[in-house]
């Protein structure tokens, strides 16, 4: 993929450190910095300012750690964190191409990184990457028509980027609106007493729930069960189905068992609105806890009701602890809840409306997503075939 075997003969075969060479960032601890006009860059780009100036432009700055594979061309006085690495020379080459063929290179720069067990960039590693550059002109020519059609290519993926940001948008207010204020617009309305819920149905009904639910606390005798997690994300999902990567323990037995249609709540994350209706029979954390929902709640209701931003809100007002990031809620917090209870019909109407109108806008993200990967792959391809000398740029200015 980084193969400059096809580079034309003209081009100059080379290691990366004679086309640039870096060097290790500085170190700045937030209390030496002073407020001023010069940039202080770490590997994902400006992190604040200071008054003074440790790398003169044009430069390149890269991440050592974390961001790793995104490369800022710098054209003022900057100051590069010790976790980037910098150009300190250039060696002449023109500044914007040597930014695309790094990019180019990113790749490599992810295989040097995943050497060690703390994946970070050694400076010694990429710069025996071999390299071929054409002269100065032909590289500024190259690097101008990238720039075009980079930037077109970019103003095409931020479009894209929105619109399915203006999708997700929706996909919630029509969750949100569903589950709140039910289905008809025209639907007489009533101040629920519940501040969290405002006005809902005039014949909608109000409920703890410790008068909805019954908590379940059955153990797995052989903790072979489906394994199921619960996230702030997706809900409730088989472990099976997901990537997860954390400590598993030697045996599952002791776990708690929950039946399709129970409500799953993550005990230490439900402020984040870690919880959700259960798909399948299978266990849980003995850490969590399991609530049986009564006849009369639908629970692919209550799975939207419950994954609302807005009740992870109120669920955190009878949750326990002292730090924010710690707190947990208990069945005697979650008990002193109250949620709208719609007839049954309407609840089993909510879902199928949600089901069917969620479904359009998924197979327009769907689509979407299809369009930025190849988006992605239209620009990857063009900064591949200029670097490596397979685009004809004569006729770029």
């Amino acid at each position: 993929m980084t193969d400059f075997h096809a580079a034309p003969d003209c081009w100059m075969r080379k290691q990366l450190k004679w086309a640039v060479t870096f060097q290790r960032g500085h170190d700045l601890p937030d209390d030496a910095r002073e407020e001023g006009p010069v940039p202080v860059y770490a590997g994902g780009g400006i992190t604040g300012w200071h008054k003074e100036s440790c790398a003169a432009p044009p430069g390149i700055v890269t991440g050592r750690y974390g961001t790793i594979g995104e490369f800022h061309l710098v054209s003022t006085p900057y100051w590069p964190l010790n976790t980037a690495l910098y150009s300190i020379d250039l060696h002449d080459n023109y500044p914007e191409y040597l930014r695309y063929l790094l990019e180019f290179l990113a790749p490599l720069f992810h295989v040097h990184a995943g050497k060690s067990a703390v994946p970070g960039v050694d400076r010694n590693d990429i710069h025996t990457i071999p390299v071929a550059l054409p002269g100065r002109e032909q590289q500024r020519r190259i690097a101008a028509l990238l720039g075009r059609e980079t930037r077109r290519i970019d103003g095409l993926l931020a479009a894209k980027q929105r619109l399915l940001d203006l999708l997700a948008e929706k996909r919630k207010a029509i969750i949100a609106t569903a589950v709140t204020r039910g289905l008809d617009p025209k639907m007489k309305l009533r101040d629920s007493g519940v501040p969290w819920l405002g006005e809902i149905p005039a014949h909608w009904e109000t409920e703890r729930a410790r008068w909805l639910f019954r908590e379940r606390d059955v153990r797995s005798e052989t903790g072979e069960e489906e394994m199921l997690t619960v996230s702030h994300l997706t809900g409730v999902t088989p472990r099976s189905e997901k990537d997860v990567n954390m400590f598993e323990a030697e045996t599952n037995e002791g776990y708690k068992l929950c039946e399709p249609g129970d409500l799953v709540i993550n005990t230490l994350w439900a402020w984040m609105g870690a919880m959700g209706i259960a798909p399948v029979k299978g266990i849980v954390s003995p850490a969590y806890n399991v609530y049986e929902p009564g006849p009369r709640l639908t629970p692919a209701y209550i799975d939207a009701l419950v994954r609302l931003p807005v009740f992870a809100q109120e669920v955190t007002r009878f949750s326990k602890g002292v730090w924010s990031s710690r707190l947990r809620l208990y069945p005697e917090g979650f008990f002193e809840v109250y949620l709208p209870v719609p007839p049954q019909d309407e609840q089993h109407a909510i879902v199928e409306h949600i089901a069917r109108e969620t479904a359009k806008l998924d197979a327009v993200r769907t689509a979407t997503e299809r369009t930025i990967a190849l988006l992605r792959e239209r620009r990857s391809a063009l900064i591949a075939a200029a670097v490596t000398g397979q685009l004809d740029v004569r006729a770029a200015a």
